[in-house]
């Protein structure tokens, strides 16, 4: 396995330990998806390089949009329940209330 895709296996594992063992606030699990997210776009961006088809070349720029969108709810979620609630902490978000 070259180096650069040990690299992204192990930047997107870290990121995804990060969000199942650090689940205090809300702004660190947006962090972690975050760093998910770009691994792979790194990771889909070199892949697309190395494999030289020009049907994939358009794919990181997809995934870039949906991390994007995904970003901005993220972010709107965290204004809205930080309004609500008064914090971002995770333990005072709950479902059953809504």
């Amino acid at each position: 396995m070259p180096l650069s895709h040990l690299s992204f296996y192990s930047a997107f594992t870290l990121s995804s330990l990060g969000l199942a063992f650090h689940r205090t606030h809300l702004i660190s699990a947006l962090l972690c998806l975050e760093s998910m997210m770009l691994s792979m776009y790194i990771a889909l961006s070199i892949w697309s390089i190395e494999n030289q088809a020009a049907s994939f070349t358009l794919m990181p720029v997809l995934m870039l949009t949906f991390s994007a969108c995904e970003a901005g709810a993220g972010l709107a979620m965290l204004v809205a329940s930080t309004r609500t609630h008064g914090s971002d902490h995770l333990h005072n978000l709950n479902l059953l209330q809504c």
